[in-house]
């Protein structure tokens, strides 16, 4: 059995900005992803409200170059406006064609 390495791009998010995020990942080169309703705490506290519902956390298996443009782009519209948790992690991965 033979494994591709790629990378895991995980982000949490508030769940408003669920579509616009998936959206504009389809639009960097995003092949697909997974999504779950979290809870946590951080630099913001805890969310006292969940009338927009919960955070999201969102994880997508990326080509290198991809995932680069994905935190670039993050960084640039989402990190200095918005609770916004994002990081890469290295994976190996079966059937890495499908991610590409």
């Amino acid at each position: 059995m033979s494994t591709v390495p790629l990378k895991l791009l995980t982000i949490i998010a508030e769940r408003v900005l669920l579509d616009r995020l998936l959206r504009e990942l389809r639009a960097l080169g995003a092949k697909g992803y997974t999504i779950s309703e979290v809870v946590g705490e951080g630099s913001r506290g805890v969310r006292a409200s969940e009338w927009e519902g919960r955070n999201v956390k969102i994880e997508l298996i990326l080509s290198p170059e991809v995932a680069e443009r994905a935190l670039a782009h993050l960084s640039e519209l989402y990190l200095p406006h918005f609770a916004v948790v994002a990081y890469v992690s290295s994976v190996e991965v079966m059937r890495g064609e499908k991610y590409v």
